[in-house]
């Protein structure tokens, strides 16, 4: 197993002062950096100090994803880290912490069947509580400080958590995951299923989402990914159709239940040939492969009309509602 698996999200202590131990590097040793029994013991004296000895390892050629121990004189030796997430965990302890604590919700846009507007379903988009940081800014340093793993199953519990709390029987909610954060998917996702045995959620419900931001570089663990969650009784969608590495001829290669074709499509779609154009080919390749067409981003009724009468499925953006904490009672579109 991958030392990223095995470690996955892993709370690593940063003593105050102590000292970084790494593999002897021939240029650090050219350098003078002394080196015992093929490591380098590097003494520090505050946290300041070790991000100074940090960016002093990385101008000397030491690699970002070098793995690192710290250690302390009244602490055993902690799990191994990475210099680059370490560095990011000593420049902004606060979101460390915050996603440590794991005080989030969900926050949940409607999803309407556009055949008779009824609601098909929400999706969970993650928010903190108490102070508010961008969820971008927040993924975006989960990436940079090796804390994905957790923030992804935090993110994972609280929209799970939301649909016990908000929705009926047979309201669908749809789960964001990170494909980079499953390593081996019959192992990572027991964490997920035992949250959906622990609220008592129909399996049936979920809908597990690729988000926009993976690069899809590896199909056939991604499909992995997918397969377990349909053996499980769980739905599978394919984010932002037609953005960045989500292309049409993925939707053969993964069989997803559900494809959202990508805003950037929806956006003035009533009036551009060439996004009419691309929306009929992901309806013709959907319908052959028996595959939901779902709309994001959906913001004018003159889009909405358009799109129904082109025969997608199922819409959800702005024109519908905004995300809430908890979700509208009623719906009336304007």
């Amino acid at each position: 197993m991958a030392k990223d698996c095995t470690y996955c999200g892993t709370t690593v202590t940063i003593p105050d002062n102590g000292a970084l131990i790494i593999r002897a590097h021939s240029e650090l040793s050219r350098r003078g950096v002394p080196a015992d029994e093929g490591v380098h013991i590097i003494p520090y004296q505050n946290r300041e100090n070790l991000q100074d000895i940090l960016a002093d390892l990385l101008s000397k050629g030491v690699k970002e994803e070098e793995w690192i121990h710290l250690s302390s004189g009244s602490m055993a030796q902690t799990f191994p880290i990475t210099i680059e997430h370490l560095f990011a965990r000593l420049c902004q302890p606060e979101l460390e912490s915050l996603i440590h604590q794991g005080d989030f919700e969900a926050h949940l846009q409607p999803i309407l069947n556009m055949k008779d507007s009824s609601i098909f379903g929400y999706e969970a988009l993650l928010r903190t509580k108490g102070r508010q940081v961008n969820p971008g800014e927040l993924f975006d340093y989960a990436a940079r400080s090796g804390l994905q793993s957790m923030l992804d199953q935090k993110a994972r519990r609280a929209a799970v958590q939301a649909k016990a709390e908000h929705l009926q029987p047979g309201q669908h909610i749809f789960i964001n995951f990170l494909p980079s954060t499953i390593y081996v998917p019959e192992f990572c996702l027991k964490h997920t299923f035992q949250i959906v045995e622990e609220f008592s959620i129909d399996p049936a419900d979920l809908v597990f989402e690729v988000v926009e931001t993976e690069k899809i570089t590896d199909v056939r663990h991604l499909k992995g990914i997918l397969d377990t969650y349909k053996s499980s009784g769980m739905r599978v969608a394919l984010d932002d159709v037609g953005a960045g590495y989500s292309t049409i001829e993925m939707l053969s290669l993964l069989q997803p239940d559900i494809v959202k074709i990508d805003r950037s499509y929806i956006n003035g779609c009533t009036g551009d040939p060439i996004k009419q154009q691309f929306l009929f080919e992901v309806l013709q390749r959907a319908d052959k492969l028996g595959i939901d067409v779902l709309a994001e981003g959906i913001e004018t009724v003159e889009e909405w009309n358009w799109l129904q009468s082109q025969g997608v499925g199922y819409g959800q953006g702005f024109y519908i509602d905004k995300p809430r904490p908890v979700p509208s009672k009623e719906l009336i579109l304007p």
